[in-house]
């Protein structure tokens, strides 16, 4: 008799573990369900960027609020979208508060996913982690920040991911945050300058389409459709840069081993 209430405070403890995540991916669930992810790319931006300039016209710091809450919320979701709306901050906001606000968003969202993933899944693998998944994690531990420095500099891995392993690799709550902050900046300023400068984009890129639509005839519309994605926006020297930044951040990691190694 006495199994049966040991088992419901079993699943009660594991319910009340688990809410936020569930809530989290009920709400993913349901913005994919209501078709909203599809406003959340460079194409709708261009398309309605006059009237999101009109709309936040003598509003801009309610605007920028909105803007911010959509940004967390959106990164809390894992939707896809966090780089159009930080070309989007800079478009409409000036690249200043528009990285601004991107960079203090994106954080808030980071940690939230973060805080849910440790509670709901972390500390349970912890415990039950094998040894194999123990060693793992003691060698991210000993270079957290670092090794979190790299990955948020160098986007080589989705946002999603980068914000749910450390949670269940045991980083500490103040290095993810410190690591997050510092790697996210560069990013969202780079795409934020880089929306600032989205209408000459705009403007070259409906030129070459007006151009083919000239020179293929008949067929035009369907040989040269108008769509505008983020990596057009992304330089070479630009990929560069965060390459190279991120190779700075694993010089420390690079310098500890070599010091370990025997004489």
């Amino acid at each position: 008799m006495a199994a049966a209430p040991n088992k419901e405070d079993t699943a009660l403890a594991w319910l009340k573990r688990l809410w936020p995540l569930l809530l989290l991916l009920a709400g993913m669930a349901f913005v994919f369900a209501m078709g909203w992810q599809r406003y959340l790319t460079l194409q709708e931006l261009v398309d309605r960027r006059e009237a999101l300039r009109a709309a936040i016209a003598g509003h801009t710091v309610v605007a920028i609020l909105a803007f911010m809450a959509i940004y967390a919320a959106t990164v809390a979701l894992s939707l896809p979208g966090a780089a159009v709306l930080t070309l989007a901050g800079g478009f409409l906001f000036g690249w200043f508060w528009g990285g601004l606000a991107s960079m203090v968003a994106a954080s808030a969202g980071a940690v939230l996913v973060f805080l849910i993933a440790r509670t709901a899944l972390g500390e349970p693998l912890a415990a039950r982690a094998g040894p194999w998944l123990a060693k793992l994690r003691q060698g991210f531990q000993e270079d957290a920040f670092n090794y979190l420095l790299f990955l948020r500099l160098v986007p080589i891995f989705p946002f999603w991911l980068v914000n749910l392993a450390p949670a269940l690799l045991g980083v500490s709550l103040w290095t993810y945050t410190l690591a997050t902050v510092i790697g996210i900046v560069p990013g969202s300023f780079a795409y934020s300058i880089a929306g600032k400068g989205l209408d000459s984009v705009i403007v070259a890129q409906q030129a070459a389409h007006q151009s083919c639509l000239a020179k293929m005839g008949s067929d035009a519309e369907e040989l040269c459709p108008f769509v505008l994605e983020p990596r057009a926006l992304l330089t070479p020297g630009l990929i560069a840069g965060f390459v190279a930044l991120g190779l700075v951040a694993l010089i420390p990691i690079a310098v500890r081993r070599f010091r370990r190694k025997p004489a």
